[in-house]
């Protein structure tokens, strides 16, 4: 478990909010992207569907976004399809590139 998300985490290990600081907002991002499979390709529904089942608050494309954006996943520029990276860096790393 991530310290920085216990707060926003229920008995499920899903996100119940997404935090307002970034530090943690960074955490959150990294921690769906953990979730998600190494080596497949999603539709757009398939990812939204992958994200929902690990937050509550519902809101898929602005956690694709994020994903994409911080590089945690490549997108076909059509929107198409997306993939996590092979390899997700260390939480410490994403973090010190990020903040």
């Amino acid at each position: 478990m991530i310290p920085e998300l216990r707060a926003f985490l229920d008995e499920k290990g899903r996100l119940t909010a997404l935090p307002s600081k970034y530090r943690k907002q960074l955490c959150a991002v990294w921690y769906l992207a953990d979730k998600l499979e190494t080596g497949r390709d999603y539709t757009q529904d398939e990812l939204g569907d992958a994200l929902d089942a690990w937050h509550t608050f519902h809101d898929p494309a602005a956690l694709r976004r994020y994903l994409t954006d911080l590089g945690l996943m490549t997108r076909e520029r059509d929107g198409s399809r997306y993939r996590r990276a092979d390899t997700l860096p260390s939480l410490e790393e994403f973090l010190g590139r990020n903040m």
